[in-house]
């Protein structure tokens, strides 16, 4: 690591903690040749893989997209900012242990509705309606039979 101040090579490390959650680690260093002490913060690089749509063109993976579709579907519905965020991780957690540089935007989006079933129904509906582009009132109704029946299952330790 290069001291900020004087651009010496060669510096020490005097103390490491994790920090956020054990995502990062802090580390205090001092420069051996100038003395100056200054912080660094280290945290693991992952790389998301690249998202395939549906009209097979690729782009990268957009965690503020991603983000946005959550909130849109989640407006004015009882779940805080941190279960968004939460599930917003294990989204990206499941992208990321694929191991795939190049992931289907269908993949992902069945992904957000299994967060979204979790965290509100409502929000589930909204999303699915339309991510699966539901045409019509039957569609949807077909889809509300679904999530009950579903419900129901989980209710009587189905």
């Amino acid at each position: 690591m290069h001291c900020p101040f004087c651009g010496a090579d060669d510096t020490k490390v005097i103390d490491s903690r994790l920090v956020a959650d054990g995502d990062q680690v802090r580390r205090r260093r001092e420069c051996v040749q100038c003395r100056d002490r200054f912080t660094t913060y280290e945290l693991a690089e992952l790389l998301m893989p690249r998202v395939i749509k549906r009209d097979d063109t690729r782009e990268p993976f957009d965690e503020e997209k991603l983000r946005s579709g959550l909130h849109r579907a989640l407006e004015k519905r009882p779940v805080s900012v941190e279960q968004i965020e939460a599930a917003l991780s294990q989204i990206k957690r499941f992208l990321q242990s694929t191991g795939e540089r190049e992931i289907s935007a269908q993949i992902i989006g069945e992904k957000v509705m299994d967060q979204l079933r979790e965290l509100d129904d409502v929000a589930y509906v909204r999303f699915a309606s339309v991510y699966r582009s539901f045409q019509d009132l039957n569609e949807f109704r077909a889809e509300l039979d679904r999530l009950e029946e579903e419900s129901g299952q989980k209710g009587s330790g189905k």
